[in-house]
């Protein structure tokens, strides 16, 4: 149910009306506006950026689930995965997922996509997608399949019906200084995962602001528990490409080799390593053939090396881990039928906005789990949102569903700069978000919840700094989830570690649902209750 806030739709300089309103400008928020395009409505997209360089797939190269449908290739693929996972992924949701990205990624090869070839057959590899190209064509091909895209337009809340459907959104424009309004008959929510501002490349977009608009008007989230990944990063670069450090010796300051720290759960390793001091890396194991495929496919990974003149191959550099959140975590909007619909009439989720429990259970997919579920879900989602919107009277009159940092509760004004330092420091600390354990998960609840109740209460210093504002907001909400669900789940389960239940408990092999903002609530489904519940 949509929280009160006693406000109508407010008036603003550009008003549109659409069937669908799709929120996010990156891959899956670009495939939602095509579908929806192509099933007839009229579709707008907003995007935080600009649609085709903003997010993290923008600036990178991305490998892709793409597996031909050949049955033993696509069953190793998904059992490759499962234990990994927590055993909590569904074998028709990754079939699905599969299907899709196979004809997403044809049909770009179709659309022009310059993929690479094979030497000796010639034929097409399309098990990766380079983001600058990638971007570049999903702009096209909505703006050629009708879609009004607004630039560098934030989304500020949702607008609601009289029947607590979502009915469109309100914003501002940044680059004219005014304000946008989108009545529409649905909306999809594709503004990507939250990481806090850790600077990991293509980030600095992905508050966390879109849970934050689903919350206030009452979506429940999945699987906001396994939202600690960090990414291995050059200490001067936003990089936090890691494939390439499985052919990496880490060191000490002395030189000295780290134990453990080039194995399959060396993240920890290294986490526990830079508690003590600086941790460093070199790209040593790689012969030649390897170093030039490396340049080849990841070419943005050398840039900050060859800035600097250091050659990774060679010389050793300082490592850290940047923290990626819910981006290559799997919690995100809870997805209850095959059209990635949520728990809330009118509203759908795609990308890393939603949960990707159902093909990666509890273990990040990385890059290419993540690419196949933007492509898949951001179809599904936008032909879902195009059908709701077709059997939908419009609704006069809609109201503003937006609370926190926009609505006055009689409080003080707050520094957004301020209240964003706050939250980094309760979830960029490995000892409190990497290494869980209740004690320090409490304390660190205690200060986001008061937090919360100032942001609740009080509006930002000036109107300039309200997208800010809202982006702090979403990060205290988005934080608050993930320890509230951390805090539930009593165990350790996919990347949730629970230093104090550091084994699995097979009684918790079920999806955790969690909702609310003043008071954040968690349970339990049945065993597989959401998989369930998307197969009825």
């Amino acid at each position: 149910m949509a929280q009160d806030t006693g406000r109508s739709s407010p008036s603003a300089a550009v008003e549109l009306d659409a069937d669908v309103l799709v929120l996010g400008g990156g891959p899956a928020g670009a495939w939602a506006a095509v579908a929806a395009a192509r099933a007839g409505a009229t579709v707008v997209l907003a995007d935080k950026g600009f649609c085709g360089t903003s997010g993290a797939t923008a600036p990178s190269g991305t490998s892709v689930w793409y597996v031909p449908p050949d049955e033993t290739r696509r069953r190793a693929a998904i059992e490759s995965r499962r234990a990994l996972g927590g055993h909590l992924a569904d074998d028709r949701w990754s079939r699905r997922v599969l299907d899709a990205t196979f004809d997403g990624m044809n049909e770009l090869a179709e659309r022009g996509y310059p993929f690479p070839r094979d030497e000796e057959t010639g034929s097409s590899i399309r098990v990766s997608l380079q983001g600058p190209e990638y971007m570049r064509l999903m702009r096209k091909l909505a703006k050629s399949a009708g879609v009004r895209i607004l630039d560098h337009s934030p989304a500020l809340e949702l607008l609601v019906g009289p029947d607590g459907a979502a009915a469109g959104a309100r914003g501002v424009r940044r680059q004219k200084g005014d304000d946008w309004t989108v009545r529409a008959g649905a909306v999809v929510i594709a503004t990507g995962g939250c990481a806090f501002l850790s600077r990991a490349l293509g980030t600095n977009v992905l508050t966390g602001d879109g849970h934050l608009m689903a919350a206030e008007i009452g979506a429940e989230f999945s699987g906001m528990e396994f939202s600690n990944a960090y990414g291995l990063s050059p200490a001067f670069s936003s990089v936090t490409k890691s494939a390439f450090y499985k052919w990496a010796t880490f060191t000490d300051e002395a030189g000295d080799a780290i134990p453990g720290a080039a194995s399959q759960g060396g993240r920890s390793v290294i986490a526990r390593a830079l508690e003590k001091g600086p941790v460093f890396g070199r790209l040593d194991k790689a012969d030649e053939s390897i170093r030039r495929a490396m340049r080849a496919s990841q070419p943005n990974f050398f840039l900050p090396f060859d800035r600097r003149g250091l050659d990774p191959f060679n010389d050793r550099f300082a490592i850290t881990l940047r923290l990626e959140g819910t981006v290559r975590g799997t919690g995100g909007l809870r997805i209850v039928d095959d059209s990635c619909a949520t728990t809330v009439p009118g509203l759908y989720a795609a990308g890393d906005a939603a949960t990707r429990e159902l093909i990666c259970g509890g273990f990040t997919g990385g890059g290419s789990h993540n690419a196949a579920w933007a492509i898949s879900s951001g179809r599904w989602a936008g032909a879902g949102a195009a059908e709701f919107s077709r059997g939908r009277a419009r609704a006069g009159d809609l109201q503003a569903a937006g609370g926190a940092a926009l609505a006055d509760g009689g409080g003080a004004a707050f520094d957004p700069a301020a209240a964003i330092h706050a939250v980094q420091a309760q979830t960029f600390s490995f000892q409190t978000n990497y290494f869980r354990h209740p004690d320090r998960l409490t304390l660190a609840l205690e200060r986001l919840d008061e937090q919360w109740r100032t942001m609740r209460r009080g509006v930002p210093a000036s109107r300039e700094d309200v997208v800010r504002a809202r982006e702090a907001a979403a990060m205290t909400a988005v934080a608050r989830w993930m320890y509230r669900s951390g805090l539930a789940r009593d165990e350790t389960r996919g990347m949730h570690r629970r230093e104090d239940r550091p084994g699995t408990d097979e009684s918790l092999r079920r999806h955790l649902f969690t909702s609310g903002l003043d008071e954040v609530q968690t349970r339990f489904g049945g065993a597989l209750a959401q998989t369930e519940e998307v197969a009825a």
